[in-house]
């Protein structure tokens, strides 16, 4: 018998069981996995609050690295023993699993499966959002904002967008989440529960605003991350950390400035096979050459998704963190 996290329901943590689960023989085109590390994300609060409706019951995660152990019928590209990840896929917090290839990309050498499994959500979701979402907006020099600078996303975008050249105003809750995205790329740090993000953005920016603010956290965030937007600056709300934004009537958009709002997915930006690998090549590049490092602070054992969850929900994790099956 296998072990896995499942709900029945939506609510709270307590609603993840540890249970035994049967797992079968791969099928045509899938793969038997025994997982290594799962990636922790919140998305997955997401999924077992109801937030996200998903079919029940379900194994949260969508997020691990692991080994090949058993191969099926007319899959090409991979072997058993092949060290693997994914992300998207949902049903990560397992220790084994049968699924399709079609979402799996190899691991290379100098990259950790605890690395993989903590970095292929955020770190392609950094790739896309720095890389391909605020393209048209950007160039070399310019002054961007990225709230929740401390987070899994956070520190990983303020290094990368660093190496590409940007500077990187970030929010923090408190003095030593600051100083640690200070160390992650992050040029101006602001304290959210004690300073006015508007009024610190015009300061730094000299009061012209920033071209683009990339907002992860939602509700809270929402009106702040508009002011802070030169004249037909791109607003990228990408998570509801703090709860979805209420709806709005586009004319604000207008009244703010002729504004561009774009709420972008991973999976739209992984959509075909040769998006997903270009994707995860550039990521482990990034990881490889040393520009992007990757801190796993946080490990819990997989039947203790539970507190995993209490503690990401009260932010008291930062950076990277794995449940280890």
């Amino acid at each position: 018998m296998s072990k896995s996290i499942l709900i029945h329901e939506n609510g709270g943590p307590e609603k993840m069981k540890f249970e035994d689960v049967e797992v079968g023989k791969p099928g045509p085109g899938q793969v038997k996995l025994r997982h290594t590390a799962i990636g922790l994300n919140f998305i997955d609060v997401y999924t077992r609050s109801g937030l996200y409706q998903t079919p029940m019951p379900n194994a949260v995660g969508r997020e691990a690295a692991g080994v090949i152990v058993e191969v099926g019928p007319r899959v090409k590209g991979f072997r058993k023993g092949d060290r693997v990840a994914y992300c998207g896929v949902l049903g990560a917090y397992c220790q084994e699993r049968v699924m399709g290839v079609d979402q799996l990309v190899q691991v290379p050498k100098g990259v950790s499966d605890e690395q993989a499994a903590a970095i292929m959500l955020k770190g392609m979701t950094t790739e896309y959002l720095v890389d391909r979402t605020a393209k048209a907006w950007l160039k070399k020099g310019d002054t961007i904002l990225f709230h929740a600078a401390a987070g899994g996303v956070g520190l990983l975008f303020g290094q990368w967008a660093k190496a590409r050249g940007y500077k990187v105003i970030g929010t923090t809750s408190s003095p030593a989440k600051a100083a640690l995205a200070k160390k992650n790329g992050y040029k101006w740090v602001i304290d959210y529960t004690k300073q006015d993000i508007v009024a610190e953005v015009k300061k730094i920016t000299k009061n012209k605003g920033v071209p683009v603010v990339f907002d992860g956290v939602g509700k809270d965030t929402w009106a702040a991350s508009l002011d802070c937007l030169q004249p037909r600056g791109l607003m990228v709300s990408f998570g509801n950390a703090s709860g979805a934004v209420a709806p709005i009537p586009i004319g604000i958009l207008n009244a703010k400035g002729s504004l561009y709002v774009t709420r972008p997915s991973l999976g739209a930006y992984t959509a075909t096979r040769a998006d997903l690998e270009a994707s995860a090549r550039s990521l482990f590049k990034m990881v490889k050459s040393g520009k992007v490092k990757i801190s796993i602070d946080q490990h819990y054992p997989l039947a203790e998704a539970a507190q995993a969850h209490i503690d990401l929900e009260s932010r008291k994790t930062t950076g990277q963190t794995v449940l280890v099956p």
